[in-house]
């Protein structure tokens, strides 16, 4: 598959990285094969000593909590305890400086937009061959934004910059506030949540106050629609 890509620059207006800087990776994906087989050209092709992997979204923060933060991310789409562009967000306010590359068979043009407006460095396809992953992989370290050549992406301006600054608050919520803001845009009443993080309802009813002032909605209903604009938690 042939790629698009577009220069990005940090604050500074130098590239994040280089690729010939990238010396460990952690690679977050679920499924086994998948990650094992990843790791294994990720070594043979940037001749890698250190690429770590994990299973879930909990399991990578830990591990990057216990050994370090690594030099680049690769992260799957849909994990267990994190679909749509949560796990990016999520990591994004654990490790600021680092690129993330988000990798999944879902190539709509929604959920593209969405991961690049939460910070991705890139966005590529399960299906790439190893010469067109590897070739991604390194144009991303060396500062490029790379997502699918299908994608479209929508005209810069002051949508583009609302979505970016939308990603910016939901990243300011502390993983209880993240995990309140995912039930309640199941549908769950203040109770059930209460019932389901074994908490007190006056203590769910104070986070959904935070949230509510975090990411500037006024109802539960406008926070489940900022959720969705930005594909926060995907659909099950």
């Amino acid at each position: 598959m042939a790629l698009a890509t577009q220069q990005v620059q940090d604050q500074a207006g130098t590239p994040r990285i280089s690729a010939d800087r990238v010396r460990e990776i952690l690679i977050v994906d679920d499924h086994p094969l998948m990650c094992d087989a990843l790791a294994l050209t990720l070594k043979i092709s940037f001749g890698l000593k250190n690429v770590r992997t994990a299973r879930s979204l909990a399991s990578a923060q830990e591990q990057i909590r216990s050994q370090g933060v690594p030099d680049a991310v690769i992260l799957d789409l849909n994990l267990p305890d994190a679909r749509g562009s949560e796990g990016l967000v999520t990591l994004r306010r654990q490790i600021p400086g680092v690129p993330i590359t988000m990798i999944s068979a879902d190539l709509e043009n929604a959920m593209i937009s969405a991961a690049m407006a939460a910070g991705a460095q890139g966005y590529i396809s399960k299906s790439l061959g190893r010469e067109a992953l590897v070739d991604s992989l390194r144009r991303m370290w060396d500062g490029e934004r790379v997502t699918p050549d299908s994608y479209e992406p929508e005209s810069a301006g002051e949508d583009d910059a609302a979505r970016v600054e939308l990603a910016r608050r939901f990243s300011s919520l502390t993983p209880q506030q993240m995990k309140i803001l995912r039930l309640i845009c199941q549908g769950k009443a203040n109770k059930e949540i209460s019932y389901e993080l074994s908490i007190a309802e006056a203590t769910v009813k104070t986070h959904i106050t935070a949230i509510m002032s975090k990411i500037n909605a006024r109802r539960r209903t406008q926070a489940v629609l900022l959720a969705n604009s930005v594909r926060l938690f995907a659909p099950t």
